[in-house]
């Protein structure tokens, strides 16, 4: 295959806005080849097949393009702006570990509470049993008391599951979000 053909294949599958640039990019590797000796063939050959071009060479192209673009630039703004953005980092990791943090200890407040009527059902219940034989009234109310306390247990206990299990759901999510391997790069 010549440079002419490899080079019109080419054009054909790159989108049109990385066109120009990557013909160049490839002619001047064709030319650099023979110019090192090797015929037209042998330097269209070394450089590989179509397919293998556009998955494997292409992005690593474009990020080493894009990194040497926005390297000067985004560290002297990184340099110059550091104060101010340091600081402002540092408040929304501070407000959003507190916001997280307050959410857990609503969930740990549902649960105590859920641990305290489970308490007084069972106070409830032992201490009705123990006034029966003094006062009879009483000691049904407290029986009463317990059972409603019974009540809002078995209740509260599926509210606090749903919410323990949303915010682990949350915790998931977020960490996910956080530690993907896959990051923006800079444009």
């Amino acid at each position: 295959m010549t440079k002419r053909e490899f080079l019109e294949e080419l054009a054909a599958v790159l989108p049109s806005k990385e066109r120009e640039e990557r013909l160049h990019f490839y002619s001047e590797m064709i030319d650099d080849r023979m110019e090192e000796g090797a015929s037209e063939e042998e330097a269209v050959a070394s450089v590989g097949n179509l397919s293998a071009i556009l998955d494997v060479e292409q992005p690593t192209a474009d990020s080493s393009h894009s990194a040497k673009r926005c390297n000067v630039w985004h560290i002297v703004l990184l340099a110059v702006g550091s104060p101010l953005w340091i600081a402002l980092l540092a408040a929304a990791v501070a407000v959003t570990l507190s916001l997280y943090v307050s959410l857990w200890t609503v969930v740990i407040s549902l649960w105590a509470v859920f641990v305290a009527l489970i308490a007084c059902a069972f106070g409830g219940v032992v201490g009705g049993a123990v006034l029966m034989g003094q006062n009879v009234p009483t000691g049904l109310a407290l029986i009463a008391a317990a059972m409603v306390c019974t009540g809002l247990s078995i209740l509260l206990f599926y509210g606090c599951k749903a919410a323990t299990s949303g915010l682990v759901a949350l915790t998931k999510k977020a960490a996910r979000r956080l530690f993907r391997k896959e990051r923006p790069s800079c444009v």
